[in-house]
């Protein structure tokens, strides 16, 4: 077995990570997910899976490999960020991290990297990440570079990956979880709550770590673009954020630029 860069120090000195990855009816790629987590070379890991109510093999797929789940439930929820808050209020750990059953981290050092750099002192950490397509692993359709952003950012409809951001339990008991009653965008209103209003302090880390597989809640056809632009106006406003539907439409010529745009430190070797 490849040893693991932190094997010589006990895992209990580093900080907890609860990674949490909600899933409906997803059997055809959330092995992939599964793996991705339980593979990490960091070991002081939680991993806790919400499901919610799945009828079509998912629950097998997570029960091959319930022995390196911590947590695992299926029921039915009020939706994906109802799923997301039930993980969060199971969690145990330092720092939360949110995996969606579409997606997996990029390499095995993924967690590990993260954890360095909350040793700068901060709340929150986020990166970059690709696009692939659903079926094809190897071929990025686009690069969601992170390191544009700023707070300022947010009244263009512009946030850091949210796939890559890792955020200190204290903050969601101090400033609180996702809002149900956003349709898609409750992301970005919970990280415009965190970075605008309350100015938790927050790193950059430079590097890919997600692949996310394209065609997703928030991109699938012009009705979720429409839904998702207008909760965006809606998730300024309620914190404080001054912006117009024309300022958050121009974010669409920054994503048509990520189209050539390839990521500095991966090469397609890597991406598996």
């Amino acid at each position: 077995m490849k040893e693991s860069k932190f094997s010589h120090i006990h895992p209990g000195f580093f900080m907890k990570v609860s990674i949490i990855t909600v899933a409906l009816n997803n059997a055809e790629y959330i092995e992939a997910c599964i793996q991705s987590v339980i593979n990490q070379d960091y070991k002081n890991i939680e991993y806790i899976v919400i499901d919610g109510g799945s009828t079509d093999g998912t629950n097998d797929i997570i029960k091959k490999y319930e022995d390196k789940i911590n947590i695992w439930i299926s029921e039915p929820d009020e939706g994906m960020y109802d799923a997301i808050n039930k993980g969060i209020g199971m969690s145990s750990g330092d720092i939360i991290g949110i995996l969606h059953s579409d997606d997996l981290y990029i390499d095995e050092h993924v967690i590990g990297n993260i954890v360095q750099e909350f040793l700068n002192n901060v709340d929150s950490v986020y990166a970059d990440l690709v696009y692939v397509e659903r079926n094809n692993l190897n071929n990025v359709v686009r690069y969601y570079d992170s390191s544009v952003f700023q707070v300022s950012k947010f009244a263009y409809g512009w946030m850091p990956a949210h796939p890559t951001c890792f955020i200190k339990k204290n903050v969601y008991d101090k400033y609180g979880l996702y809002k149900t009653n956003y349709i898609i965008a409750a992301d970005f209103e919970l990280l415009a709550r965190f970075y605008a209003k309350h100015r938790v302090s927050y790193s950059y880390l430079q590097k890919v770590i997600v692949k996310m597989r394209n065609g997703g809640l928030s991109t699938r056809n012009f009705k979720s673009n429409f839904i998702l632009n207008r909760e965006i106006v809606r998730a300024c406003r309620e914190n404080g954020i001054e912006t117009n539907i024309f300022k958050v439409y121009s974010k669409y010529f920054v994503k048509l630029s990520q189209l050539f745009k390839r990521p500095r430190q991966v090469e397609p070797p890597c991406l598996k």
